[in-house]
């Protein structure tokens, strides 16, 4: 069974030549075209197709927009958003729409032919030239969440923190930090109650986790 796509595109120039260059692959099977987004949906409601292939730029509702409402009442078809500019914000916008494809109109035949048959067989698909930008945000993520995770604590409370992480004692603790141990007593039980943890080695296991000494002020 060939795969049946519809072809999203409101330059009909652009939709002739997709369809000109996917009718000559019998694995291919082009039912429809639509011009807007809401065609898009329209059509895609109507004739339930295995891919629709959508230009993320359309006048009126985005290709976005179309595609987080496809993804979201008909989980069967899968959505290859399709562009001329390689825009970080675009790129995550379709990510979190569901689109299983996020192509340059620039790719070669080949490639559009592959990115189609990789998406037909339920896998995800993102340009070569894109994946960068795809890690760097999110390693980027990955830092801020880190972060996150010590919002609530003051400067003292990363110190002691970070001593606890290290197996230390609140007697070795208070000689490191110049305190009472009964001071650093009552640190360790607001740094438990601010991280929401029961135990000292739970502490120090959420420490390590979340790399303490890359968010620690240096003296």
């Amino acid at each position: 069974m060939p795969l049946r796509i519809i072809l999203v595109d409101d330059h009909e120039v652009v939709r002739l030549g997709l369809r000109s260059l996917l009718a000559r692959q019998p694995r291919f099977e082009i039912i429809a075209e639509a011009g807007s987004a809401g065609e898009a949906v329209e059509k895609t409601f109507q004739l339930k197709p295995d891919i629709v292939v959508m230009d993320i730029r359309l006048p009126g509702k985005s290709g976005i927009e179309a595609c987080r409402e496809i993804t979201l009442k008909q989980p069967a078809t899968k959505v290859i958003m399709l562009t001329s500019y390689a825009e970080d914000d675009l790129l995550f916008d379709a990510i979190a729409a569901g689109a299983s494809g996020y192509v340059l109109k620039q790719i070669g035949s080949g490639e559009l032919v592959r990115a189609l048959e990789t998406v037909g067989r339920g896998e995800s698909l993102i340009d070569s030239t894109l994946t960068q930008k795809v890690f760097a945000r999110l390693r980027e993520a990955t830092r801020r969440a880190e972060g996150d995770a010590f919002a609530d604590l003051n400067e003292q409370e990363m110190k002691i923190l970070a001593q606890l992480a290290h197996g230390k004692t609140n007697r070795e603790i208070a000689t490191h930090v110049f305190l009472s141990e009964k001071t650093v007593r009552n640190y360790v039980s607001s740094i438990l109650g601010k991280l929401h943890l029961s135990t000292r080695a739970q502490a120090a296991a959420y420490a390590v986790q979340h790399r303490i000494q890359d968010h620690l002020v240096q003296d």
